[in-house]
């Protein structure tokens, strides 16, 4: 909820170049309220942080979509406590959004197991390749239980925080929908960066 959030840093052990780069995007309060009503309506708890910032998670993909920092930005957060179903319902409470103009996007990462990189990587493929597939063919009971579907889950995102991001876009979209793939590149032999959108 924060008007002008500021930039996060929430990082260690990357170029110095990193730490200096910022995205002085501006917030929206007003839309930030709103998000909160939709989520309580669906019976989600939630709260807002005027004190809040971005972090990388947000302001690195924006800084490449929208370099001139030309939307407001409102970040929300992951909760890695929470179930797949959980933030599926928290995207499926945001679908109103849609037709208001609102970009909903999820970032986080295909796969992310920083431990693996420039390693040969055949788990991480097959991770990938199940997603891809999954995700445009819309189905949605296999991604929601994909830590116990999806070939090598654990190995492929030890912590799930970068990969519960997918689950807002989806939901937001109409119930099954498929996506197209924008992008399976991938880094460092092992990080995925499989992107996807729902229209």
């Amino acid at each position: 909820l924060a008007p002008n959030p500021a930039t996060i840093h929430d990082f260690y052990g990357f170029p110095e170049e990193l730490y200096k780069q910022q995205y002085p995007a501006k917030g929206d309060p007003v839309l930030g309220n709103r998000i909160l009503k939709l989520l309580e309506l669906a019976g989600i708890k939630a709260t807002g942080d005027p004190n809040r910032g971005i972090d990388h998670g947000v302001w690195s993909p924006l800084s490449l979509i929208y370099p001139d920092v030309s939307i407001p930005v409102i970040e929300m957060s992951v909760q890695p406590h929470k179930s797949a179903a959980y933030h599926l319902a928290v995207g499926r409470a945001l679908v109103p959004l849609r037709t208001e103009g609102v970009l909903i996007v999820g970032s986080g990462s295909a796969t992310h197991n920083l431990r693996e990189i420039g390693r040969s990587a055949p788990h991480a493929l097959a991770f990938e390749e199940w997603l891809c597939k999954a995700v445009a063919e819309g189905r949605t009971d296999d991604l929601i239980h994909a830590e116990q579907r999806a070939p090598e889950y654990v190995r492929n995102h030890p912590t799930p925080e970068h990969f519960l991001p997918l689950y807002a876009p989806f939901g937001a979209a109409e119930e099954g929908a498929k996506a197209e793939i924008l992008n399976r590149h991938f880094e460092y032999g092992s990080l995925s960066m499989a992107a996807f959108l729902w229209k």
